[in-house]
């Protein structure tokens, strides 16, 4: 599996599908360029959901203790259009949040600033008002450069809760 997803099915690879590549062009073509491993692809595509480990249960509560506290709340994720879609069958909260930009649909990635401009500017927002998490410090800094505040969660190690709170965030 580690030697497929390394020389078949690379970050590289899905990283189209999340600037907006059609799956379905993105299958054919490995399966032209590996034809020995076309049902692994296929599978890869087909079977995406069984690939997903999970949540991080601690954050999800936290988010619906925003959401409970009338917290607005937004996000910009680096997705297929498609595959999110999916996702927010899977994982009823992602399809609560006040606005999404998925940058499979709006074919940007982070950390272009224009992703959080676009984020911004779609739902009236005021980049100072703005906190953004993410696990990358390349998107956590471009957030910053856009005039976001931002928080680096790269694990678990980091409680985010705490660091939601000297924002004044009622968790």
């Amino acid at each position: 599996m580690e030697w497929f997803l390394g020389h078949v099915c690379t970050p590289a690879w899905n990283v189209e599908q999340d600037r907006g590549r059609d799956w379905d062009e993105a299958v054919a073509l490995l399966v032209n360029e590996h034809p020995r491993h076309e049902s692994a692809i296929r599978a890869f595509h087909e079977r995406w959901p069984e690939t997903i480990s999970g949540t991080y249960e601690q954050n999800v509560a936290l988010l619906l203790r925003l959401r409970g506290a009338g917290v607005p709340n937004y996000s910009i994720t680096n997705f297929s259009g498609p595959k999110f879609s999916l996702a927010k069958e899977l994982f009823p909260f992602l399809a609560g949040f006040d606005g999404v930009i998925v940058s499979g649909d709006e074919r940007l990635l982070k950390p272009d600033p224009a992703i959080y401009h676009l984020l911004v500017d779609r739902y009236g927002l005021d980049a100072a008002d703005c906190v953004f998490i993410d696990d990358s410090r390349a998107n956590v800094e471009t957030a910053r450069a856009v005039g976001m505040h931002a928080i680096h969660y790269p694990d678990e190690q980091v409680d985010l809760a705490v660091e939601l709170r000297r924002y004044g965030f009622p968790v």
